[in-house]
């Protein structure tokens, strides 16, 4: 979730529904038109004389002073709400949050930002069964129909936000996001391609003719070979070269290399198809091919390879979308360079592309606790109700109506193919000061795919008003490239007599496959005489009881 809100940050003014920063001009929304995502209802009734005083611990991001928001303003003369704010900053906020439960004096509410701090699975079981996380059902039932509209329509939400006993402790961030559901993407300098007359590459084989054309044949034109073939980063998801390439042997999910066949987890590291892999790669690491700083540098090196300050260098960059390792502002040099590659195919007819989630994480953004009065637990079931609705979603998320986003005029361009546009942001003038009128990443309650597809987006891809359609696009590619089976681990509810063993667990098999994967594609450890070793230390690891921890959550599970 950390690459998800450096995401958010970099796009800046685009679409509200992935950067979710109001403050710098990223809004758009619906006035209340109807949305695929949403029923439209509106659960409001008139306000109650009286306001009733909620107390809410809230992550309070940069820009925002939600005291004064002008979203918090609308939304308690809406429902006739007193918000009395314990906001916290970004930093330390899941400390404090855990501090408020344990000390007993915790708020009547919780809402988060879901990106910086939320609610586990295991926390909302272990409150929830303790009673301090009251259960939903019953209010979802009599006074959220949108909430209830989205559990019955989306099986995923629904699995999401569903506790093995039934219950609701909690309700999660739904915002699917296309783009980062396809996160391990290859970058290729186009420009270069073409100048070599040298075509897209579709197999492995193509892939490594173009990186040494790349570094032997003087792509750049200065005479120097000074070319960076490929690199990568290991700082955010997404940007580290290994599954991209791996994925052309067997499935790399890049998290804990897990694969689902006849519905059996099983670990894709231990596979002959897995060391065939490691035996390309390494190949590309031999020849000079492979930037090693890409196992070792954080984002900030990366960019300065895509953003050489003399003469453009790079050939390709591993990432989920190019601003990782290129500027994509106005003025930007080397941006348009940069195309996906479509997943390779390897020499045993293999190609997959990792895919997930797509920014949904499970455990809950929003909770009421105990210490809520029964009036307070209406209205605040009421309110995130109206969440769920389009207008409501937008103007929380992005801001309101006037301020950051606008009906669509005619001529102006959605971001899905064939969608009807609903929603245009209004972007910041230079030099604006802070709009605070929305909540952000605070507000993002229900954002489905089509709710995000319904924004105005502009249609040069290459500018920045065009980013998101780039990437939309750049994500056709990858599209359906998936397994036909995926292990859902981000949304299984473990066992909570389970959970801190296979959270350990866990931890140390991918940091194991992770550091050998390293070791066998330097050349410090040899693929022919240490693979054995390697397999039985995973064993001596546990993998065997991981795995069957995570079978019996999945056997559990509502995705069978």
């Amino acid at each position: 979730m950390i690459s998800l809100l450096s995401i958010a940050l970099l796009l800046g003014g685009l679409l509200a529904g992935c950067s979710g920063n109001n403050n710098e001009g990223s809004g758009g929304s619906a006035s209340g038109s109807e949305s695929p995502s949403s029923s439209g209802a509106s659960s409001s009734e008139p306000a109650a004389a009286e306001p009733t005083k909620i107390k809410v611990f809230a992550v309070q991001e940069p820009n925002i002073d939600l005291a004064t928001n002008k979203f918090t303003l609308f939304a308690e003369e809406k429902f006739g709400i007193d918000f009395d704010f314990e906001a916290v900053p970004s930093d330390g906020a899941k400390e404090k949050r855990q501090i408020s439960l344990a000390s007993g004096d915790y708020p009547d509410a919780y809402i988060l930002t879901a990106y910086i701090d939320q609610f586990s699975q295991a926390d909302l079981l272990k409150y929830g069964q303790q009673g301090v996380l009251v259960p939903l059902n019953d209010l979802i039932d009599q006074y959220a129909p949108n909430i209830k509209a989205a559990l019955e329509s989306n099986a995923d939400f629904k699995a999401f936000s569903v506790a093995p006993d039934g219950n609701i402790y909690g309700l999660p961030s739904y915002a699917q996001c296309f783009h980062c559901s396809y996160p391990n993407k290859m970058w290729l300098n186009t420009t270069w391609l073409e100048k070599m007359n040298l075509e897209m590459p579709k197999t492995t084989d193509d892939f490594k003719k173009v990186l040494e054309a790349f570094k032997n044949d003087d792509p750049n034109g200065n005479g120097k070979k000074d070319e960076v073939p490929l690199s990568g980063s290991t700082e955010d998801y997404g940007v580290r070269i290994v599954p991209y390439l791996m994925n052309a042997f067997v499935y790399d999910d890049d998290r804990n290399h897990l694969m689902l066949k006849d519905g059996k987890v099983s670990s894709s590291a231990t596979t002959e198809e897995w060391k065939q892999g490691l035996a390309y790669i390494k190949s590309l690491y031999d020849e000079g091919l492979i930037d090693p700083g890409a196992f070792t540098q954080n984002s900030e090196a990366f960019k300065k390879i895509g953003e050489n300050a003399d003469v453009q260098i790079l050939g390709a960059g591993a990432g989920m979308h190019p601003a990782i390792f290129v500027n994509i502002d106005k003025g930007n040099k080397y941006s348009k360079d940069y195309n996906a590659v479509p997943p390779l195919t390897g020499p045993n007819g293999v190609s997959y592309a990792t895919h997930d989630n797509g920014g949904v994480a499970p455990g809950a953004k929003f909770a009421i606790t105990n210490k809520a009065s029964e009036e307070a637990k209406i209205a605040l079931i009421k309110f995130i109700d109206y969440l769920f609705t389009p207008e409501g979603q937008t103007n929380a998320a992005s801001g309101l109506e006037g301020i950051d986003w606008r009906k669509p005029t005619e001529g102006e361009v959605a971001l899905g193919e064939g969608v009807t546009p609903l929603f245009a942001p209004i972007p910041a003038a230079e030099g604006e000061a802070p709009r605070n009128a929305g909540w952000s990443g605070m507000g993002h309650f229900y954002m489905t795919k089509e709710y995000r597809d319904s924004f105005v987006q502009g249609t040069d891809i290459y500018d920045s008003t065009g980013y998101e359609r780039r990437l939309y696009q750049a994500s056709l590619l990858y599209e359906g490239k998936e397994p036909k089976e995926l292990f859902p681990i981000w949304a299984l509810w473990l066992d909570p007599a389970e959970t801190d063993e296979a959270s350990m667990l866990q931890t140390n098999i991918r940091t194991y496959i992770d550091e050998n994967t390293l070791q066998f594609i330097t050349g410090n450890k040899s693929l022919d005489k240490d693979w054995d070793s390697y397999i039985k230390g995973l064993n001596g690891l546990k993998l065997d009881r991981y795995l069957e921890i995570l079978q019996k959550s999945y056997d559990n599970s509502t995705f069978k």
